[in-house]
């Protein structure tokens, strides 16, 4: 059965919530643009888990890590993003706010799907570079790397460093530490 949805301009938002309550997707805003993909299952959650295990042995009390919380565009109530994982200070656990400032986070995660185009790869980092993230981590599960992008400046990021599985994440400060790789899944073929 296929829904059709209007969308009314400057109505973004609400189609997709609307879309998300009536299918399940998540749905985001980048650009502009509904991106939509499913629940992640198996080895995409795994891999959110671990580094989220890890994470929380690390962070300071003034910190926590958060899952399903999503980050706007700033000056921009119809765009917005939603990691895997986020850090946020421990207070947007009593927040009323469904969007927090990606100002405010030390750290976004984004788990890489099997079924992602390096288009809109290239064009989620880029929503959060242009967002003020400062500090976002792309896990790659389909060929076992990853991506620490760092200090962002008109739309990019300007710090960028690759690593494969096995190598350790150097967190940059406020978060001390690092991450370990070795354990993360990856896809089957």
């Amino acid at each position: 059965m296929t829904a059709a949805i209007t969308v009314r301009p400057g109505r973004l938002r609400e189609a997709a919530e609307e879309i998300e309550r009536s299918t399940g997707l998540r749905v985001q805003i980048i650009g502009g643009s509904l991106v939509m993909s499913p629940t992640p299952r198996g080895k995409h959650a795994g891999a959110i888990w671990l580094l989220r295990q890890q994470l929380e042995s690390l962070l300071p009390p003034d910190l926590r890590t958060y899952e399903v919380s999503s980050v706007a565009m700033p000056n921009d109530e119809d765009d917005y993003a939603t990691p895997d994982l986020i850090v946020l200070p421990a207070a947007w656990a009593d927040a009323d706010d469904w969007l927090a400032d990606p100002r405010d986070a030390a750290l976004a995660v984004e788990v890489i799907s099997n079924s992602e185009r390096a288009r809109g790869i290239a064009d989620k980092t880029d929503w959060y570079a242009t967002a003020g993230m400062a500090v976002l981590l792309a896990v790659d599960p389909r060929n076992g790397t990853w991506t620490l992008y760092t200090h962002p400046r008109d739309g990019s990021y300007q710090g960028v460093l690759h690593g494969t599985y096995g190598e350790s994440v150097p967190l940059p400060a406020p978060l001390p530490g690092e991450l370990a790789t070795a354990e993360l899944p990856r896809y089957g073929s």
